[in-house]
């Protein structure tokens, strides 16, 4: 994890998920607090300020989805969602109301702890001010500063827009972005529903970045809700 034992605030209305939750991230040297319900969460994450929040939806008094959008009104905490849910609407709702990650249950506790540090990774760099000027993953490296990106030895040529979805991703590594997110940073704020464009791109970049554009290893398709650059 980024800092030493980070507070962890798990929003769930059902004991024994919390309580399993709580062994778990207890064993990864986490602290952790916990919430039952929408309220309850709200009043922990502005109370306790956690380093990051897991979420589940569906809450007794009020959906997950509000809770991201009223949190999102006044904190960047990261947030990964948690849930049983596991339409692909359910989840473009969720990351774009806010939400840093989600993870479908039944989940494994490896694949959490992985989610979490990406979180808190990012979480870490905007407080510092900056991203690391240099992106590396396997043999992809990009520096940002120079606008460089290379496989191995190899410098590779990209078009100003391959250029600024690769640096999009590249920024959020580890993290998924819908295709409404890209395109409105890529694009622009007027784009939403052009999702064929980012599929284009992304076509173009994998062939370029990839060993095997069918099996990519760096930029994974998240299937009916966006993509996802693997931080390695």
């Amino acid at each position: 994890m980024v800092s030493a034992e980070p507070l962890v605030l798990v929003v769930d209305d059902e004991a024994p998920i919390r309580r399993f939750l709580r062994a778990s991230l207890a064993g990864e040297k986490c602290r952790v607090a916990e919430a039952a319900t929408a309220a309850e969460a709200v009043e922990k994450i502005a109370a306790l300020r956690p380093d990051v929040v897991v979420l589940d939806l569906g809450l007794p008094d009020r959906d997950g989805v509000a809770v991201i959008r009223e949190v999102r009104e006044w904190s960047q905490v990261p947030i990964v969602v948690l849930s049983v849910r596991d339409r692909e609407n359910d989840k473009v709702t969720a990351l774009e109301a806010g939400a840093d990650d989600y993870l479908t249950k039944p989940f494994g506790v490896g694949e959490l702890m992985a989610r979490l540090r990406v979180a808190l990774r990012h979480a870490s760099a905007a407080e510092g001010g900056a991203e690391e000027p240099v992106f590396t993953t396997g043999d992809l490296r990009v520096d940002l500063n120079r606008r460089q990106v290379f496989v191995g030895a190899r410098e590779l040529r990209l078009t100003p827009i391959e250029y600024k979805l690769l640096a999009v991703l590249v920024k959020n590594a580890g993290k998924v972005l819908t295709h409404r997110q890209l395109l409105q940073k890529v694009w622009g704020p007027e784009y939403g529903d052009e999702s064929h464009y980012v599929r284009v791109y992304v076509a173009q970049l994998r062939h370029k970045i990839e060993e095997d554009p069918a099996r990519p290893r760096y930029l994974r398709t998240e299937p009916g809700v966006g993509y996802r650059l693997v931080s390695e």
